[in-house]
């Protein structure tokens, strides 16, 4: 068997792949970012063929820097940016449509019209999920009542769906020249058109939102033995390599922080924040605004559930202080103001410019920047910004530990953001738990890995992956129980004056 495992991590911002050994150790990385269209406020797209694009370059650059081929590679893993929205013709190759993503609220309308006609306990009962801006089905609906023809289309076979891991597989798998239309139980659970028990499609889900089956892809296990197919020799790789691995980016990191026990739990900070619970092999309902999701399925294993609490704009606010204000010129210069600065200054910001995630799920709410006043200058506001992300962390903990009955001792963190100390101590501090980073930080794209090599024999068992994790760092709380406490009242009442800002009725 060959000596490494590829991954294809497909992110919102940038694609990326990664080669790892059979020690979960990384031997090889490219990443590209793409662009990201923003046609009006609250609108947010991608150019499918600019991100399959970037994905084939990404692969061909990371193996070439490895000075490694395609015949290194045992299997190839998929994960992915969930809930963005791509609809192509498969005679084509072409979108009807960019890709609309996962931040994106211009269905807002068109959720509160079903909140309105009673359909939101049908879909939390069988999909597990509040209808929201945030999942798939609605972003199809918007679609269809968009785009010419669109729907007549698709009832006639002539348009295939996806999140973007579809949409890489197909292309990966030949495309145009008999791509396979596939994805795996835990995109397919971001869609609020699975049933969370069957793990299939539901009709009565399906009809709520106006989705003919005709256009969805085949369900498969997170980890395939029996390959959603090869890839083809046209493509990024000059080989057949099985693909036996696909999972949504967040679950993919649950699998990389190798969170196979019931209580175990991971925090993702990359464009959104991302917080997983196991809870075992049958769904928990949340009554604190967390989704009920899948965690993975491997093999013919039972499926693993999760509680999930997911935050819209976390590292985005951050762009947004480099790309829209102009404060910083790169990423890591937030951590750089924001350690010039003992506190915030009072600037408390909530940046809510998709609405408010769990726990709240209020498509009305909008972002807002409160306490100012002349003493406050750029470092306080970066300084805020890397707070709002760990009080939103706060936030979805909290919730968390109500549903689950257990409090958090420890904070597993992933993601590109965990390399800023500062940020990270902000969320020991804020939480009042100590933080834990595994030595590989991106465990997105090493969960992807693991499933792909568990479905060839490259890891026998998750015992295998339990070996390889090791921590990296630690961050213990250092904030007093007032300080805590003073620090989450304000944020509180920041929080509420988010809510109802725009009107998603008229």
């Amino acid at each position: 068997m060959a000596d490494f495992v590829g991954a294809i991590d497909q992110g919102t911002t940038s694609s990326r792949f990664m080669i790892f050994d059979h020690e979960g150790k990384e031997v090889g990385k490219a990443q590209l970012e793409f662009e990201q269209i923003l046609p009006q406020a609250g609108w947010v797209e991608h150019d499918p063929l600019h991100i399959w694009q970037s994905v084939r370059n990404a692969v061909e650059q990371a193996l070439g820097g490895a000075n490694l081929t395609s015949r290194d590679l045992a299997a190839v893993g998929v994960t992915n940016q969930r809930e963005t929205t791509v609809v192509w013709n498969p005679k084509t190759g072409k979108p009807y449509h960019n890709a609309i993503v996962w931040q994106d609220t211009r269905n807002d309308r068109l959720v509160s019209r079903h909140q309105r006609e009673g359909d939101e306990d049908t879909v939390k009962q069988k999909a597990g999920l509040p209808i929201a801006t945030y999942f798939s089905g609605g972003k199809l609906e918007w679609l269809f009542e968009n785009v010419d023809g669109l729907k007549q289309a698709a009832e006639n076979g002539e348009v295939a769906f996806g999140n973007t891991d579809t949409w890489v597989l197909w292309n990966l798998t030949g495309g145009v020249s008999g791509g396979v239309h596939v994805t795996d139980v835990t995109n397919a659970s971001r869609t609020m058109l699975m049933n969370l028990e069957t793990l299939d499609w539901d009709d009565e889900l399906l009809e709520i939102f106006g989705v003919p089956r005709a256009m969805l892809p085949e369900i498969r296990p997170s980890s395939d033995p029996n390959q959603y197919g090869v890839t083809r020799s046209d493509g990024p790789f000059a080989g057949e390599i099985p693909l036996t691995g696909d999972l949504g980016d967040q679950q993919a990191a649950t699998v990389g922080q190798v969170c196979f026990d019931v209580g175990n739990g991971k925090n993702t900070y990359g464009t959104g924040n991302f917080l997983l619970l196991n809870t075992g092999t049958e769904p928990v309902r949340s009554e604190n605004g967390m989704l009920t999701t899948l965690g993975y399925k491997l093999g013919d294993d039972a499926p693993i559930y999760c509680l999930e609490g997911a935050i819209a704009v976390t590292g985005s606010a951050v762009q947004w202080l480099r790309d829209q204000l102009g404060i910083i010129h790169e990423a890591a210069e937030s951590e750089t103001l924001a350690k010039s600065v003992d506190d915030s200054g009072g600037v408390v910001f909530v940046p809510a410019f998709s609405g408010l995630f769990a726990p709240y799920w209020d498509s009305s709410a909008r972002g807002v920047i409160v306490g100012l006043s002349r003493f406050n200058t750029k470092a306080h506001l970066a300084r805020a910004t890397l707070e709002a992300v760990c009080y939103q962390s706060k936030e979805v903990v909290d919730a968390m530990n109500e549903d689950s009955g257990v409090d958090l001792e420890v904070l597993k963190v992933d993601g590109g953001m965990t390399a800023n100390d500062t940020l990270m101590q902000l969320q020991a501090d804020i939480l009042g738990v100590p933080v834990s980073k595994p030595v590989v930080a991106e465990t997105t794209a090493l969960g992807a890995a693991y499933a792909a090599g568990l479905g060839v024999g490259f890891w026998e068992s998750t015992d295998d992956m339990r070996q390889n994790w090791q921590e990296d760092k630690r961050w213990e709380p250092s904030w007093s129980d007032d300080q805590r406490e003073e620090g989450y009242a304000r944020w509180k009442d920041a929080v509420q004056r988010t809510l109802g800002l725009v009107d998603v009725e008229g």
